[in-house]
């Protein structure tokens, strides 16, 4: 588990940068944490990390918003308007799953049972002064890019 503190959005956009420079070409990642906890911003950190020039909106209304950069494909998942797990198959995410593509998927909650397990849990959560990031590897995969973030940041991986 690798904990960090962001003093601000744009601390909180950096985190995404470093993210993106040690992240492989296919991973899964979740975003959690409650309404303005910041896990769009990081998502744009993210994006821009990997060389994406254009605005970053939140995927709210549109649920998936996908980029191509470069050689990668990273689709952006929003679903917290998802009243049902089983919407999810309707968005097509069984194909998305099968590209060689990060996913980056907030409020991964509202598809609990639909979902598979990610490489990476992101939970955010407020703090008096910014907000504290909680980073968790969930597989194999997720734990050497957890190490890999680590060395990036220049932080430590706590058991």
């Amino acid at each position: 588990m690798l904990v960090i503190k962001a003093d601000s959005e744009r601390e909180q956009e950096l985190i995404g940068m470093a993210l993106s420079r040690v992240v492989p070409s296919s991973c899964l990642i979740y975003l959690t944490g409650d309404l303005g906890a910041g896990k769009t911003t990081l998502a744009r950190g993210f994006l821009r990390g990997l060389g994406h020039t254009g605005s970053v909106k939140s995927p709210t209304y549109t649920l998936i918003e996908p980029y191509e950069i470069g050689h990668r494909r990273c689709y952006h998942l929003d679903l917290y308007r998802l009243a049902d797990p089983d919407e999810i198959e309707f968005l097509g995410l069984r194909d998305m799953l099968q590209d060689d593509a990060i996913m980056l998927v907030e409020w991964p909650e509202q598809g609990q049972g639909a979902l598979p397990e990610p490489d990476l849990l992101i939970r955010i959560r407020y703090l008096e002064d910014g907000r504290e990031l909680v980073i968790e590897a969930e597989t194999d995969s997720g734990a050497r890019l957890l190490e890999k973030l680590a060395l990036e940041l220049g932080a430590v991986v706590k058991s």
